[in-house]
């Protein structure tokens, strides 16, 4: 196989993307060979350069073994055994070095795995190298020594008796004991770690095939390349058939909605975390393809698959194709600090694709286009209390009404990938330390109280409100609450606020899309009266008062975004009347031109708009949850 450069597109195949299986095989060989130089001599570990993550750098070693094996794994296993360059022979060696004395000070020992509290990063691992020990197993695993599998064994063992992390991290020993009763190695302890995750994953359940990461409401990639792909492979590899409708019939309703929050261009949602996994996003999209648990058709899963991945290619890694932490190249507000070199490499999921043959539907159908590509739309998202807003232009917006990344009891500082009322596809959040885009601020003897943890309060067709308790540094405003809502309707966006229980003469702010760039020069704007628009040449960001902002400026964001170095924010300001006034906005992010403005009246507690095609929304809020009627 030919390295990626050298794969001619295939426009007729392939029409959307032009890439097909073969661009596929060519990239994952691509990346196996650009991680080889990095490892050890056994090649038990990858140690690829960078800071460490907060597990230390003997962590990141077996990090950069296990994601990369996964890959290997999918890749070889994908082609029934076919594998040119070795892969599979270096990863076999790597294996039997790194279990031979866990936890020694040499080159190759894998740390001994332990629990969260005591750097568990290695619980992690062992899903991934499990997973691929259980695809490659006639051709890796049946062809060790007894003796081998027995201290392979030993140290994955230990995946199953320690505590995890309270999320998705449970899933991790059910891929263990996945493979160890593959592998005629079962016992009640392996049935107790499946037992225990499959009965944590029903109480994470929310419906319409969306799980939350945990207890709370924690939505995000996470429940696409974790929540879903690890049990549906468990059922998959273990011919569970009862569990395989249940999981199979969850991710095809998770898909339907999931598939409608990747860019035309290719791009996912950039919210949440881990974004460094990048293409990962698209590892549930391949699982529903391979297992037939899809609502789409072959054409236009591959589409989606392959855009992912091409946008991400020559973006994504340095000159020598090592993949970089950050979303086009290095950006630390995207990484965790649980994040390590070679952290980016769960990308792996991705390549979960390739486990379908070349004779494959998903292979040999014609692409077709993504969802993003085809007319105006919004799509509520109840569970995960989001609004889908797409137009022609292929932008996706996800209005974000319900996932705040916070377990009950358990307040957190806010997180710019949660926080916010708005993602989209092509613009990245503030950092923490820079004003935050997409927001909603009440000011109480100077200091700014901050959406955090919020209370969904519905979604429908075109809407979706939320209310939150401003949270101040060093006190609070009683009883305070802003309630907000979205209407939309093809780019653009009206925003309604109530402010209650705040006292008159609070100052009051709402910030819009903010976009990124290099420097001040390429971002021309205008700021006329409470109306501010903002443009690079790409992406136009608008916003404009209805009724309790006097005031519009832009405010410097330094730091920038994961899409460019710096950035601005548009804002609106003004100074409350009297408690429960209503603050209302018009927004829109739009990259072939939002077209002319709603036209919004407020009369009370009702807000109507009338939209240039029409359409007309009216918002009556109540003092629960608003009556929205189209």
């Amino acid at each position: 196989m030919p390295p990626l450069s050298a794969v001619p597109e295939d426009r007729e195949l392939s029409p959307v993307t032009g890439w097909t299986r073969e661009h596929w095989v060519a990239a994952a060989d691509d990346l196996l060979l650009a991680v080889r130089p990095w490892a050890t001599p056994g090649f038990a570990r990858i140690d690829l350069p960078g800071e460490p993550a907060r597990a230390g750098w003997v962590s990141d070693g077996l990090e950069g073994f296990a994601r990369t094996f996964l890959t290997a794994a999918f890749r070889v296993a994908g082609s029934g055994g076919d594998d040119p360059h070795g892969h599979l022979e270096n990863y076999r060696r790597g294996l039997v070095a790194g279990t031979r004395t866990p936890g020694a000070d040499d080159a190759e020992s894998w740390p001994v795995i332990r629990s969260i509290h005591e750097g568990g990063q290695p619980i992690v691992e062992s899903a991934s190298i499990a997973l691929a020990l259980d695809f490659t197993r006639e051709w890796l695993w049946d062809r060790l020594s007894e003796d081998e599998q027995d201290q392979v064994e030993n140290w994955l063992r230990e995946a199953l008796r320690h505590e995890p992390a309270p999320n998705n991290w449970y899933l991790f020993p059910l891929s263990v004991a996945s493979f160890l009763t593959g592998v005629g190695r079962g016992d009640a302890e392996t049935a107790r770690a499946v037992e225990r995750a499959l009965e944590l994953l029903e109480g994470w359940y929310r419906g319409d095939g969306w799980y939350s990461d945990g207890d709370g409401r924690m939505f995000d990639h996470y429940v696409g390349w974790a929540m879903h792909l690890y049990p549906v492979l468990y059922a998959h590899l273990r011919a569970e058939d009862d569990l395989a409708k249940r999981f199979g019939a969850r991710l095809q309703e998770f898909l339907a909605t999931f598939v409608l929050t990747f860019d035309g261009d290719g791009s996912p949602l950039h919210q949440g975390r881990s974004l460094t996994y990048r293409y990962a996003a698209v590892g549930s999209v391949a699982v529903g393809a391979l297992t037939g648990a899809t609502p789409w058709s072959p054409g236009v899963s591959r589409a989606v698959l392959s855009g992912a991945l091409k946008h991400f290619t020559g973006r994504s890694t340095t000159p020598d194709g090592v993949q970089t932490r950050g979303w086009y190249g290095p950006h630390a507000a995207t990484v965790q600090p649980y994040s390590g070199p070679a952290s980016p490499y769960w990308s792996s999921k991705a390549f979960t694709a390739l486990l379908a043959g070349p004779d494959h539907p998903l292979w040999t159908a014609t692409e077709e286009p993504v969802p993003a590509a085809g007319p105006a739309a919004t799509t509520p998202v109840p569970p995960a209390g989001w609004l889908v807003q797409s137009t022609p232009d292929g932008l996706v917006r996800v209005h974000n009404h319900g996932s705040d990344h916070h377990r009950p009891s358990h307040l957190a500082a806010v997180d710019p990938l949660y926080a916010r009322l708005a993602y989209s596809t092509r613009t990245g959040p503030t950092s923490a330390g820079n004003v935050a885009e997409n927001s909603v601020t009440v000011t109480d003897r100077g200091r700014t109280g901050v959406r955090n943890s919020f209370e969904p309060l519905g979604t429908g067709p075109g809407w979706a409100a939320s209310r939150h308790r401003p949270e101040f540094t060093g006190g609070e405003l009683p009883q305070a609450a802003v309630l907000s809502l979205v209407l939309a309707h093809d780019a653009w966006e009206v925003r309604v606020f109530r402010f209650d229980a705040v006292p008159a003469g609070t100052p009051v702010a709402v910030t819009g899309w903010a976009l990124a760039a290099r420097g001040p020069a390429d971002l021309p704007s205008t700021v006329e009266g409470t109306a501010v628009v903002l443009g690079d040449g790409a992406l136009t960001s608008r916003l404009a008062a209805v009724t309790g902002f006097d005031r519009a400026d832009l405010v410097r964001a330094p730091a920038g975004t994961a899409y460019g170095d710096w950035a601005l924010v548009p804002r609106l300001r003004g100074t409350l009347g009297a408690p429960g006034a209503l603050g209302v906005v018009v927004a829109a992010l739009s990259a072939a031109g939002p077209g002319p403005a709603p036209a919004v009246a407020v009369d009370g507690q009702t807000v109507t708009a009338v939209f240039a095609d029409g359409r007309r929304g009216r918002v009556t809020l109540g003092s629960d949850v608003p009556r929205v009627e189209w």
